[in-house]
């Protein structure tokens, strides 16, 4: 027990597991940290994937993520500093900027890019990947560009400063509400000694990412760039507190309970149903999809 954590009510939710992630790259050559891996899915279950960028240097990111497919699954970007422009086989177009977000259900399949609109300074966010249940896996593609002002977020009296991606907190609705799921995705911003707590359904499956400083949640302290996966103990809410100026995200949702094929960007119920979408992309078929907004 760290003493310079509080100890906190019996109905909030402990810290079952850290993981600080694995530094790898991806698309062009993009450095990032793969933090939910594919050994995590069933445990974070509605939760696929989650990368965390964060690089100063040009070269760790300048080639982006050329033109590659996806099925079977949800996308969400959310940017923290640094400017990517999507590309869609509909020919859908947007620029995602610091503090905007975009939410792309992949469905039936489609192919996109998403390449840096900069050549020097900082690029940070986070990917994240959620599972569609097997009655959506092959609906019409569909996606959402939410600018930095259309993400709705308050500040507590004590200071802390909350962005409400997906779900809600604190009465206020956040821009994407999504069925079956549920997700809750929040950006957290806390001074030093300040505290949070979040309501979260005690079915549901939670986790934490510190990306400033650092918190501390009954009694573990999890550090800059670590993810706290929190303890299915039947609690109804987190708690968090901040050691020292910090920010971090918390994602938590409904888990599916179905089971999970992934084949690289494909993710289906079945190895048959991964064959088949193999065959279905070889066949050109992705390129002629229709993405709809969400």
């Amino acid at each position: 027990m760290n003493p310079a954590l509080t100890q906190t009510s019996p109905k909030v939710r402990s810290v079952e597991q850290l993981v600080k992630g694995i530094q790898t790259s991806d698309g062009a050559g993009v450095r990032l940290t793969r933090v939910l891996t594919q050994n995590l899915q069933r445990r974070l279950d509605p939760f696929l994937m989650l990368d965390a960028f964060r690089n100063e240097n040009p070269d760790d990111y300048i080639g982006g993520f050329p033109s590659h497919p996806h099925r079977g699954f949800e996308t969400v970007t959310y940017m923290i500093a640094g400017r990517m422009r999507h590309h869609d086989s509909a020919g859908n177009e947007g620029l995602l900027g610091p503090g905007g977000a975009q939410w792309m259900t992949t469905g039936s399949g489609l192919i996109h890019s998403e390449l840096p609109e900069q050549e020097k300074g900082l690029m940070e966010g986070f990917q994240l990947w959620v599972n569609l249940p097997s009655k959506n896996k092959m609906i019409p593609p569909s996606y959402r560009d939410i600018p930095t002002e259309a993400v709705p977020e308050f500040t507590t009296e004590n200071g802390v400063r909350v962005r409400v991606i997906a779900g809600s907190s604190c009465g206020v609705s956040g821009a994407v509400l999504r069925p079956d799921t549920e997700p809750l995705f929040l950006d957290v911003h806390l001074p030093a000694g300040g505290s949070f707590d979040q309501p979260i359904d005690p079915d549901h499956n939670a986790f934490t990412y510190t990306y400033r400083g650092s918190i501390g949640i009954s009694g573990t302290a999890v550090p800059d760039r670590h993810m706290a996966i929190l303890a299915n103990d039947g609690t109804p809410a987190l708690r968090v507190e901040a050691l020292e100026d910090a920010r971090l995200i918390i994602v938590a949702g409904r888990p599916l309970n179905e089971p999970i094929v992934q084949y690289g960007p494909f993710v289906m119920n079945t190895s048959e149903e991964i064959q088949q979408t193999l065959r279905d992309y070889r066949a050109g078929t992705f390129e002629k999809s229709t993405v709809r907004s969400l």
